[in-house]
C-alpha cells in the first residue's frame, strides 16, 4: 500500500513560509509523503496556510476551497485542512461556509495537524480547535525544509506593536522570545548538516529580549552568530525602528559573518502618517538610522516597506514620503496601495483616500524608486563579488547559460557559467559589469569557485530519491538565499 501524500498551499509572510515547513515536517513524520509540485490538489491532505493581512484574503481562500470541493467528491479519503491567520481569524466562519472542510487549526496550535486529521477521520465530522495563546514554541516542532544550505531560524513569535493597519499582533499574540540558547543549538545543528546561511526571523525581530527582559539580546545574539565555526551568512528580518539601537549596528559591522543589508520598513515619511500609523518614530529618527549604518557599514544595502495612500494622506504627506525615499537612497523599496483590512483600526478611520489618487501617488513613487535602485546598483559595477549560487533564482539561466545567487548584502547576480561544476551553496567570485535596478550582472569569466559544505549538502539531497526525505530537513523554501521580503503589508513582515 502507497503512502499518503500531502500538498501545504502557503500564503503570506516569512513566519507562513516556516510554518509551512513546519507542518510538512509533522506530516512526514505522521508517514505522509508529499505530492509532486504539478498535483494541484490532487493529494490525499491539502492544507491551506492563511493570511489576513490582504485585502480580500478570505474571498481567494474560499475560491481555492471551492474548486477542491469536487476533487474531494471523486477522492474518497481526501482531507482539506485550513490553518493560519485567516483561521485564526474566523474559526468557525471557515466550516460554516465551506463544509467540506475537515480540520481548521490556528497559529498557536499548528502542532495539532496531524491529531485533528485523525479524529476528522474517526469522528467522521470537522475538526475545529483554535488554541488562544501559544501551545509550544513553534521550532520544537519537526521542520521539513527545503533547501540545503539556507535556513530561517525563528527566535521570536508574536508582536507587541499596535499598528493601525496590521491585523497580525492580535492574530499571533504577544511577543514570546525563545532562550539564546535554544536558538543557538538550532543554527549548529543545521551549520552541522551543511547549513551556511540563517535568517533569524520574527515579526519585530530586533524587539527581541523584550521578554526576557535583556535589551541588548538580539545584539548579543548576532555576535553569537559570529561564533558558530562554518556559518558564513547571518541575514535577520525584520526590525523595528524603534528597537533599533547602537549597540545593534556595532554587532552588524563587528561581526564579520552577518552580512551588510537591512531591510527595515518605513511605511511613510510623514510624522503625521506614522503617528496616525501608531508607528513610533518619526522620519527624522528613521533617517538617522539609515545614516548610522551607513557610517558603520558603507557597502550595506538598505530596503524597506512603504504604504501608499493610508487614510488622511495628504498630497503634503505625500511629499514628504518622496522626500525620505531620496534621502534613504533605497536599494529596493517594497511599495504598497493601501486597501482596507478587515479588524484593524485603520479600515475605519475617515479620509479614506480615493483609488485613483493612491493609484496617481504609487506611480510616483515606483518611478522614484526605480531610478535610485538603478542608480544605487550602478555603484556596484568594478567591484569583485562572492556570490552563493542559489537555486531557482534565475529564470532565464538556461536560455543565456549563466547561474544565478546572491552578493552578500543580498542583491541578486546573474553570472557567466563557470568551466567547472558548481552546485547550489557554493560560492563563486565575480567582477560585476552591469547594473539593472533589480540585478547585477558578471558577463566575464568568474574569478573564483569555492566548492562548501552547503552545496556538498545540495548534491546529497538531490542524490537522494524524493520519497525517502522524511522528518527534518534542511532550508529555505522555494530559493537558495532568503528573498528580501515577500510582496506583503501589513503582517508579519512589517513590524
Amino acid at each position: 500500500m502507497s503512502a499518503k501524500t500531502y500538498e501545504v498551499r502557503t500564503y503570506g509572510c516569512q513566519m507562513n513560509v516556516h510554518d509551512s515547513e513546519r507542518l510538512s515536517g509533522l506530516l512526514e513524520g505522521a508517514g505522509y509523503v508529499r505530492a509532486p509540485k504539478d498535483a494541484d490538489g490532487d493529494a490525499d491532505v491539502v492544507v491551506f496556510n492563511t493570511c489576513a493581512v490582504r485585502e480580500n484574503a478570505d474571498n481567494k481562500l474560499y475560491g481555492n476551497l471551492g474548486r477542491l470541493a469536487p476533487m474531494k467528491t471523486k477522492r474518497p479519503g481526501m482531507q482539506i485542512a485550513v490553518g493560519g491567520c485567516l483561521a485564526q481569524k474566523d474559526r468557525d466562519t471557515i466550516v460554516d461556509r465551506a463544509p467540506w472542510v475537515d480540520v481548521v487549526f490556528g497559529t498557536h496550535n499548528i502542532g495539532k495537524l496531524p491529531v485533528l486529521l485523525e479524529r476528522a477521520r474517526i469522528q467522521e465530522e470537522a475538526q475545529v480547535e483554535i488554541a488562544e495563546s501559544l501551545e509550544a514554541f513553534p521550532s520544537t516542532l519537526p521542520t521539513r525544509r527545503e533547501s540545503a544550505y539556507a535556513a530561517w531560524v525563528s527566535i521570536s513569535v508574536g508582536c507587541n506593536n499596535t499598528c493601525t493597519f496590521c491585523i497580525v499582533p492580535a492574530l499571533r499574540g504577544k511577543e514570546k522570545d525563545r532562550r539564546p540558547g535554544d536558538i543557538l543549538a538550532e543554527i549548529e545543528a543545521l551549520v552541522a548538516e551543511g547549513v551556511s546561511e540563517i535568517t533569524l526571523l520574527g515579526q519585530n525581530v530586533n524587539a527581541y529580549g523584550s521578554d526576557i527582559g535583556d535589551r541588548e539580546a538580539f545584539s548579543k545574539l548576532l555576535r553569537a552568530c559570529g561564533k558558530v565555526e562554518g556559518l558564513e551568512r547571518v541575514r535577520f528580518t525584520s526590525p523595528h525602528p524603534r528597537d533599533f539601537t547602537d549597540d545593534v549596528i556595532a554587532a552588524m559591522a563587528e561581526t564579520p559573518n552577518v552580512m551588510p543589508q537591512l531591510h527595515m520598513p518605513m511605511q511613510s515619511g510623514s510624522d503625521t502618517i506614522l503617528k496616525a500609523m501608531r508607528r513610533s518614530y518619526r522620519q527624522d529618527r528613521f533617517l538617522g538610522i539609515i545614516e548610522k549604518v551607513r557610517a558603520a557599514i558603507p557597502h550595506a544595502a538598505i530596503s524597506t516597506d512603504i504604504i501608499v495612500g493610508f487614510p488622511g494622506e495628504t498630497e503634503e504627506d505625500f511629499e514628504q514620503t518622496m522626500h525620505a525615499v531620496r534621502e534613504a537612497r533605497f536599494a529596493n523599496a517594497f511599495t504598497f496601495q493601501y486597501s482596507k483590512r478587515p479588524g484593524t483600526p485603520a479600515a475605519t478611520m475617515d479620509g479614506q483616500i480615493p483609488k485613483e489618487v493612491v493609484q496617481e501617488r504609487y506611480m510616483r513613487l515606483s518611478v522614484l524608486q526605480e531610478e535610485i535602485s538603478w542608480n544605487e546598483n550602478k555603484t556596484q559595477v568594478g567591484r569583485t563579488l562572492d556570490v552563493m549560487v542559489a537555486e531557482g533564482e534565475g529564470r532565464k539561466d538556461g536560455a543565456t547559460h549563466r547561474l544565478s545567487g546572491r552578493a552578500p548584502d543580498n542583491r541578486l547576480v546573474h553570472f557567466t557559467k563557470p568551466e567547472q561544476d558548481v552546485r547550489p551553496g557554493d560560492v563563486v567570485t565575480v567582477e560585476i559589469t552591469y547594473a539593472a535596478p533589480h540585478h547585477l550582472l558578471a558577463e566575464g569569466a568568474p574569478l573564483g569557485v569555492r566548492r562548501t559544505r552547503a552545496g556538498d549538502a545540495w548534491e546529497k539531497r538531490t542524490a537522494a530519491p524524493a520519497q525517502q526525505a522524511p522528518g527534518v530537513l534542511l532550508g529555505l523554501p522555494k530559493i537558495g538565499v532568503p528573498e528580501p521580503l515577500p510582496a506583503v503589508t501589513g503582517g508579519c513582515s512589517v513590524d
